[in-house]
């Protein structure tokens, strides 16, 4: 069983090898644990390992124990459409949902705003009912009028085989606003640069998803192991824009 974070290619080919089937699941503090659960479905038994993984990570449906999930429009609480592209915030509701938090009514008021727990989470609903997380709110990039999933760019920069740990934050850009900006470990002994790492990402990805920066070294985390991608954003910004000049070389400033 694995959540907190979509399971990549070679984690999944790993534990086939070793005759474990991963089961993701995804829930919150404030939904008791797993409320939804990604189930396998047998006609995934044929597809590739990579196919199998884009399958494994979505967030699936809901669980057992869940009453109901659904992902909205924020504004509107209306369910977005079922087309795997349209993106609203993913909501709970149920007997597994906490009632509200310790002495703080202003924040339960907002969260259950429309009736539903909020998540804070940006998700899309696909045609099988399958829902996907894509981001969370405060971790979009929004680079010109494209809205980019860091969590996708991610999973793609995960499968370079040299690359053993990899985050993406929005660096600032004076003409697009953010570019997606790449903070990667390699595996020991493996060896990758910038450009390497960027051509990989530029043949899975659409254009304006490809990391226009790349950053490698340690990556920091907390006690229990959760990206800390707050202090990649501070360092991405300290690191200042990155723009086209008029011969359209890349610059750093």
């Amino acid at each position: 069983m694995t959540g907190g974070a979509t399971p990549q290619p070679p984690v999944l080919e790993k534990m086939e090898e070793m005759g474990f089937k991963v089961v993701h699941v995804y829930g919150l503090t404030e939904t008791y644990g797993p409320a939804t659960v990604c189930e396998w479905k047998p006609e995934w038994d044929e597809l590739s390992v990579d196919q199998q993984a884009k399958m494994m990570g979505r967030q699936g449906i809901r669980h057992i124990g869940t009453e109901a999930v659904d992902v909205k429009d924020p504004e509107t609480m209306k369910s977005v459409q079922a087309d795997g592209k349209t993106m609203g915030e993913v909501m709970f509701r149920g007997n597994t949902v906490m009632n509200g938090y310790f002495k703080d009514l202003k924040a339960t008021e907002e969260v259950f705003a429309g009736g539903w727990m909020r998540t804070g989470d940006l998700g899309v609903r696909h045609a099988d009912g399958y829902i996907q997380v894509k981001d969370r709110l405060k971790d979009i990039i929004i680079s010109g009028l494209e809205n980019i999933s860091t969590i996708e760019v991610e999973s793609v920069v995960y499968r370079h085989p040299a690359v053993l740990e990899a985050a993406v934050v929005g660096r600032p850009d004076e003409y697009w606003g953010e570019t997606p900006c790449a903070f990667v470990k390699l595996k020991d002994g493996a060896s990758a640069d910038a450009e390497e790492i960027i051509g990989f990402c530029r043949a899975r990805l659409p254009d304006f998803m490809v990391p226009k920066s790349v950053v490698f070294g340690e990556l920091p985390k907390t006690s229990t192991g959760k990206m800390q991608k707050f202090v990649l954003r501070e360092r991405a910004k300290a690191m200042g824009s990155l723009f086209m000049n008029g011969g359209g070389k890349m610059l750093e400033i």
